[in-house]
C-alpha cells in the first residue's frame, strides 16, 4: 500500500522564524527595486497582492496571475519592464536570506527513509512565492528539490493553503493517487484544519511529546516522532474520506485548476495523443467533462428541487466518437468546462445543510441522496483526472 505524503516546509522541515523572515524578505525586495519604484508604493502593492492570493478561489487563474493583476498596476510599471530585475533578485539576493533559517536535523534522514519506503512525496508549502524562491527554501532545509514529485509554487497553483481545494489540487496534480494520504505540518490554520476539511489524515508537528489517537484526530508530535508513528500505524487508517459537502465542493473546484496546470504547456499533438486506440486523448477527456457538466450534472442538481426525484445517467462513453471530440480544440474545451463548473459550484454553495440529505432514486445506484449524487460528480472528476494524468505520462 503506497502512502502519499504531503509535507509542509516552514517549521516542519525548515526552521523559519516568519516574524523575522517576512519583514527581511520584503525589505530586501524593496531595496532591490528602489531604483525602479519607491518602497512606499511597492510594499503596499506586495502586501495587497499577497492578500488576494490568500483569498482567491478562482480556479481559472493561477496565484501568480492573481498577484500580477494587482501588483504591477499598483506599481504603474508593466511586468515585462520589471521581470528581469525581479528574477535577478531571486537569483542573487533572495538566497542570502537563508541565514535567517536553519535545516531541521531530522528532516533529511526522514525524507531518505520515506523514499526508501516507496512513499510518494510532495512539498506542500504555501504557493505564494515563485518557483525559484521556493526551490531555494527547500535547499535551505538540506533537501534536493528535484527528488520530490511535486512542490507547490504560485506559477502553477490556484489556491493557497487556507483552502481545502489546495490539497485537492496537490493530489490532482499527482494524478489523484489511490490509497492512504497524510498531510504533515505545524500550522493548524493552514496545514491541519484545511487538510481535514478535504478529508485527509493529518500529523501535527507541534513540538509536544508524541501522541497517537484515532485517524480523525490524527497524529501529533515532533518531526523525530513521525517515522515511529508511521511504522506503528495501519496505513489503511489514513485513507481519505471525501464524503462531506466541503470535501466535494473542494474537489470539484480543484479539477479545472488541475487540468489547466497539467496542460498549460502542451502541444496540439500532445492534446490529441491516444496511448492506445481504445484510450481517450486529453482533448476527448476534457470535452467529455465539459458536456457531462452541462448536460448531466447541472440537470441532476436541479432535479433535487423535486421530492424524491429520479436521477437519470445516460451513457456518455459513446460521446467521444459520436461528437468527434478529437476535432475540437482542447484548450477551448477546458475553458468551457471551467465556465460550466463555475455554475455547478454556485449551485452547490447555495444548497442548505439539510438538503444534502434529500433522498432520490439513481438510475444506476438505486436509492441515494443529494450528498451521494454530488459525491459521484467529484469521483467522476477524480477518475478522469487519473486518466488524463496517465495519458500524459504515456506520452
Amino acid at each position: 500500500m503506497t502512502l502519499t505524503l504531503l509535507l509542509d516546509l516552514d517549521d516542519t522541515l525548515l526552521n523559519t522564524d516568519l516574524e523575522a523572515f517576512v519583514p527581511a524578505y520584503f525589505k530586501a525586495l524593496a531595496k532591490h527595486l528602489a531604483s525602479h519604484v519607491s518602497p512606499d508604493v511597492m510594499l503596499p502593492a506586495l502586501i495587497s497582492g499577497t492578500q488576494l492570493m490568500n483569498e482567491s478561489e478562482d480556479f481559472t487563474r493561477t496565484l501568480e496571475e492573481v498577484f500580477d493583476a494587482e501588483f504591477y498596476p499598483k506599481l504603474g510599471i508593466p511586468k515585462d519592464q520589471l521581470i528581469e530585475v525581479i528574477n535577478e533578485f531571486y537569483d542573487e539576493i533572495f538566497p542570502t536570506l537563508g541565514k535567517l533559517t536553519s535545516p531541521r536535523a531530522d528532516a533529511a534522514p526522514f525524507i531518505d527513509w520515506a523514499f526508501q519506503q516507496g512513499y510518494r512525496i510532495a512539498i506542500a508549502t504555501d504557493p505564494l512565492l515563485p518557483r525559484k524562491a521556493t526551490y531555494h527554501r527547500v535547499r535551505w532545509a538540506g533537501l534536493n528539490p528535484e527528488r520530490f514529485e511535486l512542490i507547490s509554487t504560485f506559477d502553477h497553483f490556484h489556491f493557497s493553503k487556507t483552502h481545502p481545494a489546495y490539497y485537492a489540487e496537490v493530489l490532482g496534480c499527482m494524478g489523484w493517487p489511490d490509497g492512504p494520504v497524510l498531510m504533515v505540518g505545524n500550522d493548524m490554520e493552514r496545514d491541519i484544519i484545511p487538510a481535514r476539511g478535504l478529508g485527509l489524515a493529518t500529523y501535527h508537528i507541534d513540538g509536544a511529546p508524541a501522541s497517537k489517537s484515532g485517524p480523525e484526530a490524527g497524529g501529533r508530535g515532533k518531526l523525530s516522532d513521525l517515522r515511529p508513528w508511521l511504522e506503528s500505524t495501519d496505513l489503511s487508517a489514513l485513507e481519505p474520506d471525501f464524503k462531506s459537502p466541503q470535501a466535494i465542493i473542494s474537489m470539484l473546484s480543484a479539477s479545472p485548476a488541475v487540468l489547466r496546470s497539467i496542460s498549460s504547456t502542451l502541444s496540439q499533438e500532445t492534446w490529441t495523443h491516444e496511448p492506445t486506440p481504445s484510450d481517450w486523448a486529453l482533448t476527448e477527456i476534457v470535452c467529455h467533462l465539459r458536456d457531462t457538466e452541462r448536460e448531466i450534472h447541472h440537470t441532476q442538481i436541479k432535479l433535487f428541487d423535486q421530492t424524491d426525484p429520479f436521477i437519470p445517467r445516460p451513457d456518455t462513453g459513446v460521446w467521444a466518437k459520436q461528437r468527434k471530440y478529437l476535432n475540437e480544440n482542447g484548450g477551448d474545451a477546458l475553458s468551457q468546462f471551467a465556465s460550466a463548473r463555475l455554475e455547478t459550484i454556485s449551485l452547490l454553495k447555495n444548497v442548505q445543510d439539510d438538503d444534502w440529505s434529500r433522498r432520490a432514486r439513481h438510475a444506476i445506484f438505486g436509492p441515494t441522496n443529494f450528498m451521494e449524487v454530488a459525491g459521484f460528480m467529484a469521483e467522476h472528476d477524480r477518475m478522469h483526472i487519473q486518466q488524463a494524468w496517465k495519458t500524459l505520462q504515456s506520452g
